[in-house]
């Protein structure tokens, strides 16, 4: 890590002001492979003491605190880069908390370029992509608006617009002062494209945030998904790297997304996969067995208890790693719900079973301590010593052999409230199995020769009765398929099942999640289109942006008047629509002072789930007539494809063949 230095070659500094006061952050260059990473440094002499633990560690402080953090983050981001000389074609904003980049880059096109802000908005929402990675309202940031308020009002002065309009940025209801402010909320109003980290998540994201698009269902809205990856050479073990560009050939890594390259793991024998497993394995032992000697010993364990804890660890185990964030969503505690059979299963005679637990809890997380505490407790007993294990202070180091070394990465989160993962990506580039809920990345990741699930699908409401039911499923499966697949070996020690499960959890899943297929996603999905489009948006000084600032602004200020002057559609109040009869309608709209061109008609037929949910089945778009006077006619013949009972109705909403989607300009009538 070295500093940035300026043209006089003095250490790089910004500055922010926050509540009347300036603070200031030199800016450090962190080389990742060939990418540099700027951090932004607030612990100089010229901030106050207070000001200088701003960059000290992530989770710490009060909500003030945290919103000092994330004015940081994104306006003195957006600074360190300009004064760096760097002008991105595209800003991808990674979680709610640096949504603030975006103010800040309004804001210089305001000033510096005398844009207004709804062209400035134009082209900092055609060059943004808005990133969640949380499946849960109470993981986004909120701020209350006279906190806000205090540190930001010079910004809407400097837009030239109201304090109520800024503050809309992260509002469903602006005039609401006790309503508090999203960050996530203002990232996607300032964004043109949103995408969630795995494809479960994506769905997850469409239904926490369809308040922002009223008149849409979930599934329609624009926000997509590209599910999270990891860094192959960071976490491949140096023996499974070698044989990979042994037995794959020269092009492998540049093309490591290609599975052609990974199923020729199916030529290697069984013995030499497993030598290398049982490798790795050694390694993780060793390290445990001299890390957990360490532990217990600061702990104040006496000798005696220290040496039956690591007598107690077979080499020869099934071992199980769970290593994470101790949340309480994440259920570690869901292996313990039955004692007995977990004690039948860890101690069977011959085939020994250890679980391996490793993580940290959020310093503010009582519920996660807790169940670090609980599993440590239970490490104790009698019949779990040297079968369930806590290794303190985890960190990458530990992480890599626990990855490389396990025989089964396991993960039980409450679903659907798992973003993505990418633990057990890592294990299986390794060929580690894995065996977890069909949430996050497993859900797209899961094979049944690859690997164990649980259903996606919840069976009971009660999340105590869930619990009971999946830890049953657990235990049922280690003890009837994995445990027997494991140790049911031939005369050379091998087990040719288990051989062929590594096999095709390389073969099948490792390539599937790894960075090259992620970033070839963004590139596809998101990067390319947010070039084209930003490039468009500002060519000739900005004349596409104005053009659209004026027409969306046109069809804000004309939207309610729009009235519907007929409509005549067949009466399925009372009727049947007859087998085999084409469903008509027409509609008459008066829309004065609006390009008819510009209206969009559509008749939308949904199936309903619940009374709160509907599935759409067909929409089908209506076709301009004719224009007489202010009166606008649309009509459509809609031949049924589909049988029973549907719920329908007709939607009017702005188009224009530069809007980057629907909910570009998110305004909705229905009929």
């Amino acid at each position: 890590m070295a500093p940035v230095r300026d043209d006089k070659g003095e250490w790089l500094k910004v500055s922010i002001g926050l509540k009347g006061r300036m603070v200031y952050a030199k800016v450090w260059a962190l080389q990742v492979g060939r990418i540099p990473l700027y951090l932004l440094d607030t612990d100089i002499d010229e901030n106050n003491p207070d000001d200088r633990s701003l960059t000290h560690q992530l989770y710490g402080g009060d909500n003030e605190h945290r919103l000092r953090q994330e004015i940081l983050l994104g306006i003195g981001g957006i600074r360190a880069l300009k004064a760096m000389g760097i002008d991105a074609d595209i800003y991808h904003c990674n979680e709610g908390h640096a949504a603030f980049l975006n103010i800040e880059r309004l804001q210089d096109y305001v000033q510096e370029q005398q844009l207004s802000f709804n062209e400035a908005r134009e082209v900092v929402r055609a060059t943004s992509l808005f990133t969640t990675h949380t499946p849960v309202p109470a993981g986004h940031d909120y701020f209350h608006e006279h906190l806000l308020q205090q540190y930001l009002y010079p910004y809407a002065e400097s837009l030239g617009i109201s304090w109520e309009k800024f503050v809309a940025l992260g509002k469903i209801n602006p005039g609401d002062h006790n309503e508090l402010f999203s960050m996530s909320h203002l990232a996607m109003r300032l964004s043109q494209e949103v995408n969630g980290v795995s494809k479960l998540h994506g769905a997850v994201s469409q239904k926490m945030f369809n308040v922002l698009y009223p008149g849409y269902i979930p599934e329609e809205l624009h926000i997509g998904y590209v599910t999270n990856s990891v860094h192959y050479p960071t976490w491949i073990a140096h023996e499974w790297n070698e044989l990979y560009t042994k037995t794959f050939g020269k092009g492998f890594l540049r093309d490591q997304s290609n599975k052609e390259y990974w199923r020729k793991i199916h030529q290697v024998s069984d013995e030499e996969i497993m030598s290398i497993r049982q490798l790795q394995k050694k390694r993780l032992l060793d390290y445990i067995k001299s890390t957990l000697q360490e532990d217990l010993r600061r702990r104040g364990e006496n000798p005696r208890n220290i040496f039956e804890v690591i007598n107690a660890i077979e080499n020869d185990a099934l071992i199980l790693g769970f290593a994470r964030r101790f949340a309480t969503y994440k259920r570690a505690h869901l292996l313990f719900t039955n004692m007995e059979r977990l004690n039948e299963i860890v101690n069977e005679e011959g085939r020994p079973v250890l679980f391996l637990f490793a993580g940290k809890a959020h310093p503010a997380d009582q519920g996660g301590q807790d169940l670090i505490k609980h599993i440590i407790h239970v490490s104790k007993r009698p019949e779990f010593i040297g079968k369930v294990i806590f290794l303190e202070n985890y960190n990458m180091e530990m992480a890599k052999l626990l990855v490389r070394g396990v025989d089964i990465w396991l993960n039980t989160p409450t679903r659907p409230k798992e973003a993505s993962g990418t633990s057990g990506m890592k294990a299986a580039l390794n060929g580690v199995m894995n065996f977890s809920v069909l949430d996050g990345w497993w859900a797209e990741g899961y094979r049944p020769d690859a690997g164990w699930a649980l259903s996606e699908e919840r069976t009971y409401e009660d999340q105590s009765l869930q619990n009971e039911l999946d830890a049953e499923t657990i235990y049922n499966i280690l003890e009837h398929e994995i445990v027997p697949a494991y140790f049911d070996r031939n005369e050379q020690g091998v087990s040719p099942k288990w051989a062929g499960y590594i096999k095709n959890i390389i073969a099948e899943v490792a390539p599937v999640f790894t960075m090259k297929r992620m970033l070839d996603d963004y590139y596809e999905r998101f990067y390319n289109k947010l070039y084209e489009r930003g490039r468009t948006i500002k060519a000739k000084q900005f004349r596409l942006a104005s053009q659209m600032a004026a027409w969306k602004a046109q069809m804000e200020q004309r939207w309610n008047e729009i009235e519907v002057v007929e409509a005549n559609i067949f009466d399925t109040d009372n009727f049947a629509l007859p087998v085999g009869q084409p469903f008509k309608a027409t509609i008459q709209l008066h829309i004065d002072g609006i390009d008819a061109k510009h209206v969009g008609v559509e008749v939308a037929f949904f199936k309903r789930i619940n009374e709160e949910e509907v599935e759409l089945q067909v929409k089908e778009e209506l076709k301009l007539k004719g224009v007489k006077g202010h009166v606008a006619t649309y009509s459509c013949q809609v031949d049924p494809e589909l049988a029973g009972v549907y719920e329908y109705g007709f939607r009017v909403y702005p188009k224009h063949e530069l809007l980057a989607h629907r909910q570009d300009l998110a305004l909705v009538h229905w009929i």
